[in-house]
Order: C-alpha cells, then structure tokens, then sequence
C-alpha cells in the first residue's frame, strides 16, 4: 500500500487514476479546487483536499503533500486566459515539485502530453501558452532531483479504456490523429507508481494494441 495525492483530482484522468488506485489497496488523497466536488471525489476511495492549488504558497502545498510516498500532477487551468493558464500548468505544477522536494515525497509523476517541448508553437497559436507552461513545468520536473516519471498522452477521448497503448518512442507525426482513453491515461499513471524502473523516463503514447505494462517495458 503507498500514499499517494493526486493534485487536479475532479479531472476527468484524475478521477479514474483515485478508482484503480483505491481498488488495488493503495491510500489516495485528491486535491482540488471547487467544494462543491468533494462528493465525486469521495465517490472513488480517495479522501477529498479542498485547496485552490493557482492561489496556495509552497508551505500550504508542502503541509498537503507531507506524509505520502507519491505525488501525481493532473491539473490543468483548460485553456483559455493566457495569464492563468501560466498560474496553474507552469507556476503552481512547478511550486508542487518544490514543495514536494521540502516534504520528502520523492516521487512524483506528471501528466504532461505528447510533443511537449518539441513543437515550435507560433505565438498566435492559442494553444502556444500551454504549450509553453508545460514545456517548462516538464524541464523543470526533469531537473528537480525528483525521482520523475513523465506520462505524455496524444490527443484524449471518452471511450472505455482497453488497458492497451502504443508507445510512441520516436515521436512518429504519423500518431498525430490517434487518440487515447482518459481511463487508459489513469492507467498509465498507476502502472508507473508500481514501477520504480519507469522513474527518469518520459512515455509519450496513444491508443493501441499492447497491454499497459508491456508497453512500459
């Protein structure tokens, strides 16, 4: 049994990631932001933490984070306003890992997406800010002195998961089009907290037809 907090836990990843996790015997805490939520959090085994991560100091997040073994990012401010998109997915993803740091919890595990921080995105492009805050949240995890672990998914959809992916280790464009179960994504995230040979690697993927665990391998 490990102790571990997902932060961003009314996502729609998060909130299947606190199920499989509670399921296999493991202690889940889910941190986030809107009260009115904590019955759906409930509702999957974890132990609901109202905290409004955009607005928290290192010390609020380090007195969260003390005392579990394993640190999940899977929040994310959904686009939109530039200034709050940087709040959330690049300054408060990083002030987590810096708390996490200062509370002993080593391990930490972040739901990135696939190509970040290897696409040139035009400044007029929408989507750039998000791609910048996550390209510098992901630099910044990789030179933490975490014990990292980077889930990179393509494109998300809402189908049931098969507990199957595909790796995509050279960043083949020809997956641009593939998406990937939310529910398989939680998966992934569970199966590398079991694994301690996953940690300092990144795993970009999308749907396809290998189980989890071998596909990590």
């Amino acid at each position: 049994m490990r102790r571990i907090v997902i932060i961003g836990g009314h996502g729609k990843v998060a909130l299947h990631l606190a199920r499989q996790l509670s399921g296999r015997g493991d202690e889940v805490t889910s941190v986030f932001r809107n009260p009115e939520h904590e019955a759906d959090v409930a509702a999957t085994g974890a132990r609901p933490v109202v905290l409004d991560i955009e607005r928290a100091d290192v010390e609020s997040l380090v007195q969260v984070l003390s005392g579990h073994d394993a640190v999940v990012w899977s929040a994310g401010a959904g686009g939109g306003d530039p200034a709050r998109t940087n709040a959330v997915d690049r300054d408060a993803a990083i002030a987590s890992m810096d708390a996490a740091a200062r509370a002993g919890v080593f391990s930490y595990v972040m739901v990135s997406y696939r190509g970040a921080g290897k696409d040139e995105i035009p400044a007029d492009n929408p989507f750039s800010t998000y791609a910048r805050a996550k390209a510098a949240a992901d630099a910044h995890l990789r030179s933490s002195g975490l014990q990292w672990t980077i889930v990179a998914p393509g494109h998300l959809d809402l189908e049931p998961g098969a507990g199957t992916i595909h790796v995509d280790r050279d960043y083949d464009r020809a997956h641009d089009g593939t998406s990937v179960s939310r529910e398989d994504v939680a998966g992934v995230v569970a199966a590398v907290l079991a694994d301690e040979t996953t940690v300092g690697s990144t795993y970009e993927f999308v749907g396809g037809g290998t189980p989890i665990a071998e596909a990590l391998r």
